[in-house]
């Protein structure tokens, strides 16, 4: 018989300092680890300006055991986009973040994902409402999250849904079967534009790690400064307060080495980056910048198939999470796989959610009427 599961609140900036081996662990032990759950996350969170009060850290265990076997940081906030009704919203920071959902133990997921929802649900002070706008629809998580929603009395609404790409390798790929069968029937063409960025120069990838990736960080931001960001001003360099937190970031996750960045040169000179956070063979892309002089050559695209191949030479298991969001043409990756995402608002135990979902159906036929309007 399995010992009952106990949830409790830590402090954000206790969390923040002194549970990064727990995390690790528990990411070790889960299907799907959710990086922006880590410590390291809440702690940039706390230094981007979120108030440790308004920081909810759930923590489930085992009764007498302190191995973590759910972990779940959501954020109380009220604001236009939950109708200004207060909810609890995952992630802390919704700028560059992939996504909502709980990291839980593979081996007690179902038990666990009850215990996280009934301690919102039964503790006096938080709110009874859900924003979850990266919420995977598919996996053993969210299997978990939708059993507990029922046995909890609880409903979920989604509004923006869409497909992101992912790369998740069946048993026997390799680099080349992988390619071929995501490419499909692009991949002559995709491989020969490849060979002809091979052939324009000294082509070059690296991946960096630890204090390697915080000095490689300048360079990323330089390169997407270069680009159509930096001329429309939504650049990290152009946003001082948002690349104070891409900086912690970075090196709160280069500390404990779960942060990388991949730099592809052409020459010497910097064609294309990714920005990742990746622990227990979990990657999730945060950024990716490239030279848009070399656009012809789609360096993007290059850097993805060498860091495909990076990944397989490794011979560990592996994932990645693209990270795309609801407006991203997935065909852009060369990655085969689909995960359907959601942005969901959860009404726990039989409360109410109306306002929170109407400033989220208002906020989605907005943007229909804006994308159909002339420009």
């Amino acid at each position: 018989m399995t010992a009952p599961i106990a949830v409790r609140r830590l402090p954000a900036g206790t969390y923040g300092t002194a549970y990064a081996e727990a995390f690790a662990d528990l990411c070790r032990r889960a299907e799907a680890p959710n990086l922006h759950m880590a410590p390291a996350a809440v702690a940039a969170a706390l230094s981007f300006g979120i108030a440790s009060e308004d920081v909810v850290v759930l923590a489930a265990h085992e009764r007498g055991d302190e191995r973590l076997l759910g972990l779940w940081a959501l954020r109380r906030t009220s604001r236009l986009h939950s109708g200004f009704t207060h909810v609890l919203e995952a992630p802390l920071v919704p700028l560059y973040e992939v996504s909502s959902a709980p990291v839980l133990d593979r081996e007690r997921a179902g038990d666990v994902a009850v215990a996280l929802l009934s301690a919102i649900v039964e503790a006096p002070g938080l709110p009874k409402v859900l924003k979850l706008p990266l919420l995977p629809m598919q996996g053993n998580v969210f299997t978990a999250l939708e059993a507990a929603l029922a046995t909890t009395g609880s409903t979920i609404a989604t509004f923006e849904r869409w497909q992101r790409p992912m790369l998740v390798p069946e048993p026997g790929d390799d680099a080349e079967r992988y390619l071929r069968r995501a490419l499909g029937r692009g991949y002559k063409k995709r491989m020969q534009q490849h060979r002809q960025l091979e052939k324009a120069g000294g082509l070059a990838y690296r991946r960096q790690r630890r204090a390697d990736a915080v000095a490689a960080l300048e360079d990323f931001l330089a390169l997407e400064a270069a680009g159509w960001k930096g001329r429309g001003g939504t650049a990290l360099a152009s946003r001082p307060r948002d690349a104070a937190y891409i900086r912690d970031i970075v090196g709160n996750f280069a500390a404990i080495d779960a942060v990388r960045i991949d730099l592809l040169r052409l020459d010497g000179q910097p064609i294309a980056g990714g920005l990742l956070l990746d622990l227990a063979g979990q990657s999730h892309f945060l950024k990716i910048a490239y030279d848009e002089a070399k656009a012809r050559l789609s360096p993007g695209r290059a850097l993805a198939i060498e860091m495909l191949r990076a990944d397989f030479a490794t011979g560990r298991p592996f994932r990645l999470d693209s990270g795309a969001g609801d407006r991203v043409d997935p065909s852009a990756y060369p990655w085969g796989e689909r995960q359907e995402m959601a942005n969901a608002i959860v009404a726990l135990a039989s409360r109410s959610a109306a306002l929170p979902r109407l400033a989220a159906a208002v906020r989605m036929r907005l943007r229909g009427w804006r994308d159909r309007s002339p420009r």
